[in-house]
């Protein structure tokens, strides 16, 4: 029997062996994932600064950036544009505190473009802008700084990890960039709602946003930071349908509720000027913000026309990246040379709408 016995003691010396190498490898294996992070862990949010002219489109882009953990809303700041400043910052005000979010700042800024007259765009928007839907008063208040300078400011105070997100006419963006030219190089990046090549809204040539400051665009897009153009070739085919709106009415809370009477006004407006729905423009830029791959994207250079009679706020985009120089020869010009240009927007082609409005609907449903 002995010989059996010790096998047996040399079987259980082995397994305890065995048991304390499992052992010590699974330790070291939480300890390396402690230490790497384990597969598919989430990023930290992306700090962004959400740049508005709230619109109807700019309240349901606010709801969707509060109510989205991959961004982190450092501050809304108002611009003129769809409405007046003063009206546009209420209702920032107003979506804020609905969305029960006082510890966002809203600070006002610009209350009319660089260099022409504001045109306001109430006729989509509402009277109050926000679709006519009355709003309870805002419980949150303005903060006192003037928008630029927060934007300066936060910029300054976390550098290389601001995204802009701007939504509105860049005027409150370009009077950053003049007061402080040293912010370019420590934002991350702009992601802005604005421009078209392939045609406006508000001219043939121009989208409502480039064309309400042209000069303040030129300003954003020549400054050489690294720009994202969200502009109407995928914005106006986002389309948020009547199907959609009867999913979202469907569920209930204050900011669903407030969701749904502001986008019955947008799609009822939509339809009745032959639309098949109503264009996400500024919420599918809030959408490439927090997830790159709705869309595809072309590097392009662009640069928006100032002077053109019927071009004024067109986005001019070079596709290929070269340009034809000339040099005068007698009464002619002679192209000499051929340079090529760098791009500087990512110029946004292609989108997965459907996936977009999954996404939006997902954070606003029952809030």
């Amino acid at each position: 029997m002995r010989p059996v016995l010790g096998a047996h003691r040399e079987g259980k010396l082995q397994d305890g062996g065995f048991g304390r190498r499992r052992l010590f490898c699974a330790v070291w294996l939480a300890g390396l994932f402690l230490v790497l992070g384990q597969p598919g862990a989430a990023e930290p949010a992306r700090k962004v600064i959400l740049d508005t002219d709230p619109g109807t489109d700019d309240a349901m882009a606010i709801l969707l950036a509060l109510n989205s953990p991959e961004l982190d809303v450092q501050a809304i700041t108002v611009v003129a544009g769809n409405v007046l400043l003063e009206q546009g910052t209420e209702n920032a005000l107003k979506v804020v505190s609905l969305a029960e979010r006082c510890d966002v700042p809203v600070a006002a800024g610009a209350r009319r473009p660089l260099a022409q007259r504001l045109t306001t765009a109430e006729i989509w928007h509402g009277a109050n802008g926000l679709g006519n839907v009355e709003v309870e008063p805002p419980k949150c208040e303005v903060d006192p700084r003037f928008g630029p300078d927060l934007i300066i400011e936060l910029v300054h105070r976390q550098p290389g990890e601001i995204t802009l997100v701007p939504v509105g006419p860049l005027t409150n963006i370009a009077l950053a960039v003049l007061k402080d030219p040293s912010i370019v190089a420590l934002v991350k990046e702009v992601v802005l709602m604005g421009g078209s090549v392939s045609g406006g809204n508000v001219t043939p040539a121009a989208e409502f946003n480039i064309y309400n400051d042209p000069e303040a665009a030129q300003i954003v897009f020549a400054a050489g930071w690294r720009v994202t153009m969200v502009g109407l070739d995928v914005t106006n085919r986002t389309l948020f349908r009547r199907e959609h709106l009867a999913e979202l009415a469907r569920t209930q809370g204050r900011q669903n509720d407030f969701a749904v009477g502001v986008l019955t006004h947008l799609v009822s407006l939509s339809e009745e000027h032959g639309f098949g729905g109503a264009s996400m423009h500024d919420p599918l830029a809030v959408g490439v913000t927090i997830d790159r791959t709705l869309v595809s994207t072309q590097a392009m250079r662009v640069e928006v026309e100032t002077r053109g009679e019927r071009t004024r706020g067109e986005t001019v985009a070079n596709r290929q990246l070269i340009v034809e120089r000339r040099s005068l020869r007698g009464d002619r010009y002679v192209v000499t040379e051929i340079e090529r240009v760098e791009p500087n927007a990512e110029v946004c082609i292609g989108v997965e709408a459907e996936r977009f409005i999954r996404l939006f609907l997902s954070r606003l449903r029952g809030k």
